[in-house]
């Protein structure tokens, strides 16, 4: 890898040896959150396809989409995954990988992008500003200094890729002349397809693997899923994703600054309810 493509850490600098399992090994939902947070970020690669393709002609973002946000998202994957094997070696990732790749790669395609590659990108900024809000709060849950120093890590990465495609999406409204109202609905429709979806899948073969007698138990499974997603609610950094969220709408200073305490207090459950 060229030092234009270098990542800016690696797997290689995480000494997991040095994981204090006593800390975290204990806790389901901790494990629940990180277990499914592995399978989708080790299934970017199949997205970042669907994203190349879409923006073909756009050397420029197809080139960073391939060399640096793919290479990123994958480490994440591996990084997480390789904290579940050291914490919680009992648990068969692979096997659990896999049948959650099975389903997952059925519903990701290019189906879901917005045709509108403007559009597209302000979706890409929903997504994220999830991501970064999830990884800061893992973050905050944790006092285990291995993964306290891996979600910053992925976190810091989250919000560079943020931005990035933040930049590009300026570039396409310019282009494309696409107004608010078109944003904010490309922003909800994408809100609603990371709490359908995604997270959801990846929970419920966690789920699968782990309790496999009550697999198709539905309300079982929402039982565990909850406390696991109620975990999170409660470290959610409100305040930082209703700015991420409200950032593409280019809205007038004094309406934002107005719209984003009674957003805050509404922004767990638009996440993650």
């Amino acid at each position: 890898m060229n030092p234009s493509t270098a990542l800016p850490w690696t797997l290689e600098s995480i000494d997991l040896d040095r994981i204090e399992v006593a800390r975290v090994r204990h806790d389901e939902d901790l494990f629940f959150l990180l277990c499914s947070s592995s399978f989708v970020e080790s299934g970017s690669d199949l997205y970042t396809r669907n994203l190349i393709d879409h923006f073909a002609g756009d050397e420029e973002l197809g080139g960073w989409l391939s060399q640096h946000w793919e290479q990123e998202e994958l480490q994440h994957g591996r990084a997480l995954a390789a904290y579940v094997r050291k914490v919680w070696p009992e648990f068969d990732w692979d096997k659990g990988f896999a049948a959650f790749w099975n389903e997952y790669g059925a519903v990701c395609t290019a189906e879901q992008l917005e045709s509108c590659r403007g559009l597209e990108l302000a979706a890409r900024c929903v997504v994220e500003t999830g991501t970064a809000s999830l990884y800061r709060a893992l973050n905050g849950i944790t006092d285990e200094p291995v993964l306290k120093l891996l979600t910053n890590h992925i976190k810091s990465d989250e919000v560079r890729h943020f931005k990035y495609f933040y930049q590009h999406y300026r570039r396409y409204r310019e282009r494309e002349g696409f107004g608010r109202y078109q944003v904010f609905r490309a922003i909800l429709r994408r809100v609603n397809e990371i709490k359908s979806e995604d997270s959801d899948i990846a929970l419920r073969h966690v789920f699968n693997q782990c309790y496999p007698q009550h697999q198709g138990n539905e309300a079982e499974f929402r039982r565990i899923s909850d406390r696991a997603q109620g975990l999170l609610r409660r470290n959610i950094p409100a305040a930082m994703t209703v700015k991420m969220l409200l950032k593409p709408l280019d809205l007038p200073p004094r309406l934002q600054s107005a719209l984003e305490k009674p957003l805050a207090k509404i922004t767990e459950k638009l996440f993650l309810h």
